[in-house]
């Protein structure tokens, strides 16, 4: 299928089913590039041959072909494309793969036109030849951006999906832990926008009590509500022309949540106590440590509202899965205690190195720079030793467990070993097997999937996630 072709400036679109790839030629023609669409990866090879295209948009779900495979190839051969990959899976650890074997970047079905077309023209911006390659190549392994610091892989990619987000006026949904930066990427988003010169607003859904929410978000006119001595002009307002973080967004009150669906889809709200109908222009950039789907699923949050701010998730990574940048953070942070406390710390010794590097950091960046504070604030001299770190840091204890393993009960390795032992005349598809393991857990467990994960030698994040999957596994099949 091929819409007003025209050399390399085109846009080659490889996409199996056609009624999506009607959709997304649709969505795309709003960029005024030539496209072409095909539906195999043989095909993809064959207009290859003909003329490489500009952007390659490329599902990784080919039915001729894995499309890691082309992506590896066409990165080969033609590294003056940019390539974008679709997927169904919105695990960081398929992002990042694509993103290690040379994709500009990629994007989750189901497909948002606006998310879609603005990484598109990023990625047209951004096209360019192979004398240019090696200065685009640097970009990438930058260890700074906008107030984050790191150079690791999952950084990376977080870096390019705020320069992707940035540009366009859809709402981002940002996940992760506690202590991961959410409201630094808000505002990394809100500072690499045009909206940089208004005003960025945050507001902590889970510090603020419910009953004074609403007129936080949305202000009040006096006499509203008892207190209410004055008008008050509400976060909207002050965010106009601007950007709107809501941290904790799944805390908000369900009642209030219909109100912010408004807000955000035609800029209106009223204020507490008034009739008069306000108007806003401002971006919404919301974030949660929660699962979103889960407190849909659970009616804690409301559907429509979720897939009206779920436009372009983000998920940040934990410092566990960040490798050198935990000693990159830590030098840094340690030459500003120093400077604020008045101390002369320069450095770390090799055994206060490997005590930080091997720590689990259930709290992340913030647990750390509290540790960090706590021993300079409580030592003296130029290296930061093992014994000035605090206590709770535990350096026996392995990466990627919960910070206390428990004990293993009695009945957990005899369950595991019969959950195998029944499939040795008859084998058993390895995800199967994997479910099996992860369910036994879970069972012994009473459900917690904390102390299941730390059984099993998991992060807890992953537990969860292969759980979600096994069970629509079983929807789907039902």
């Amino acid at each position: 299928m091929s819409v007003g072709r025209s050399n390399s400036d085109c846009i080659l679109l490889v996409e199996d089913m056609l009624p999506l790839t009607t959709v997304y030629l649709q969505y795309l023609r709003s960029i005024g590039s030539p496209l072409i669409a095909v539906d195999t990866a043989t095909k993809c090879l064959e207009e290859f041959a003909k003329c490489p295209p500009k952007v390659l948009i490329l599902d990784l779900g080919l039915p001729d072909s894995e499309g890691l495979g082309i992506l590896t190839r066409v990165r080969a051969e033609h590294p003056e494309t940019s390539v974008i990959v679709i997927t169904g899976n919105a695990s960081l650890g398929t992002a990042i793969e694509a993103m290690r074997m040379g994709a500009f970047d990629y994007v989750v079905k189901p497909l948002n036109s606006e998310r879609l077309c603005t990484t598109v023209r990023n990625a047209l911006a951004r096209a360019a030849p192979k004398e240019k390659t090696l200065s685009l190549s640097t970009d990438l392994l930058r260890d700074t951006f906008y107030g984050f610091y790191g150079a690791s892989e999952p950084m990376q990619l977080v870096y390019r999906m705020i320069e992707s987000a940035a540009p366009s006026q859809a709402t981002v949904f940002i996940t992760g832990e506690s202590g991961t930066g959410k409201e630094l990427c808000a505002s990394a988003i809100h500072n690499a926008s045009d909206r940089a010169r208004k005003t960025f607003v945050p507001i902590n859904c889970a510090a603020i009590p419910h009953g004074l929410m609403e007129s936080e978000i949305f202000g009040h006119v006096k006499g509203a509500f008892s207190g209410a001595t004055s008008d008050r002009v509400g976060a909207a307002m002050e965010a106009d022309g601007g950007t709107l973080f809501l941290d904790e967004i799944c805390e908000m009150e369900f009642d209030l949540q219909a109100k912010l669906l408004r807000l955000i889809q035609t800029g209106s709200y009223q204020r507490v106590g008034s009739s008069k109908t306000e108007h806003a222009n401002l971006r919404v950039v919301c974030a949660t440590n929660r699962d979103p789907k889960v407190e849909v699923a659970e009616g804690r949050f409301r559907e429509d509202l979720y897939y009206r701010l779920h436009v372009i998730p983000m998920q940040l990574p934990p410092l566990r899965d960040r490798g050198d940048d935990i000693m990159l953070i830590a030098n840094r942070m340690l030459a500003r205690f120093s400077k604020e406390e008045n101390k002369e710390f320069k450095t770390f010794s090799p055994e206060a190195e490997e005590k930080i590097t091997n720590y689990n950091w259930p709290g992340n960046i913030r647990e750390l720079q509290n540790a960090l504070r706590n021993a300079v604030v409580l030592n003296q001299g130029k290296i930061i030793e093992q014994t000035m770190l605090p206590k709770w840091i535990d350096d026996n204890q392995p990466k990627f467990l919960s910070p206390a393993k428990p004990s293993v009960p009695d009945n957990f390795v005899s369950k595991s070993i019969e959950t195998f032992s029944n499939s040795r005349t008859h084998l058993l598809p390895l995800w199967q097997i994997e479910r099996d393991a992860i369910m036994n857990a879970l069972r012994i467990c009473d459900g917690n999937v904390t102390r299941a994960a730390a059984y099993l030698e998991i992060g807890a994040s992953t537990l969860y996630r292969k759980k979600l999957e096994f069970e629509a596994m079983v929807s789907r099949s039902a």
